[in-house]
């Protein structure tokens, strides 16, 4: 069983369902501990100016609902991460939807083969189907996830609008060119984990301590001591 399951035949297939696995139990174990990657990714991706046809008439699955638009500045990596959901929906759970599907599908494809012809596809011939099976089942997924999933995980909100909030940070000491991990919750409820470094030259700013959010430099966030104690990363500053 182990053999086949790592078949050459298999093995991309095999290994898509390991992946898929490890990233689903890095998400259970860093929830357990407050710190979810999906949060921490999806903090350091850049803004999408696409729309992901969520606000579509129709079913949350009409193909032929606004997804790309001509947006000025929309590069066709925006639009395709638009059009996957990056930005409605976490990214982990839309890349575990992908491999999922694409694990799966590879070995329905070859368990196929092998029972119409007696043998199983080179593994990138059954790739082929295997990837037109995942990338439409990502976005449907990602579609529908957008459409249950609770509303502050779920809605898209501008890092820009993050500049003058609180944030606490939770990992590290942020350093001049050396950035700590931050945690803030937007004007939505939504938590978000932000890469921040102090914005004084010298400055150290200590893990555990609040921090105000004065600008956004690329992936990355300016930060200096939070200068009044009654704000809260649930206030605006």
């Amino acid at each position: 069983m182990v053999a086949s399951f790592f078949d050459p035949a298999t093995a991309p297939f095999a290994v898509a369902l390991i992946v898929m696995l490890a990233i689903a139990a890095a998400e259970i174990v860093g929830a357990m501990f407050g710190v979810a990657p999906s949060g921490v990714l999806d903090s350091m991706l850049p803004d999408l100016e696409v729309d992901a046809g969520l606000s579509g008439a129709g079913s949350p699955l009409d193909a032929d609902a606004p997804s790309m638009p001509d947006a000025p500045g929309a590069g066709p990596l925006s639009a395709v991460l638009g059009w996957l959901c990056v930005g409605k929906v976490p990214i982990l759970v839309l890349l575990i939807a992908f491999l999922t599907v694409f694990g799966l599908t590879g070995f329905a494809v070859q368990g196929l083969s092998g029972a119409l012809f007696g043998f199983a596809l080179p593994s990138a011939l059954a790739a082929v189907p295997a990837l037109a099976a995942a990338i439409p089942a990502t976005r449907a997924s990602g579609l529908v996830l957008s459409r249950i999933l609770p509303k502050e995980q779920t809605e898209a909100v501008s890092s820009a609008s993050f500049v003058g909030r609180i944030a606490v940070i939770t990992r590290g000491d942020a350093r001049e060119g050396l950035a700590a991990e931050a945690k803030m919750t937007d004007s939505f409820g939504q938590t978000h984990y932000v890469l921040v470094e102090p914005d004084e030259p010298g400055a150290v700013l200590a893990s555990g301590s609040a921090v105000l959010l004065v600008r956004q430099a690329g992936s990355r966030f300016r930060a200096i001591d939070n200068p009044n104690p009654m704000l809260t990363d649930h206030d605006p500053a």
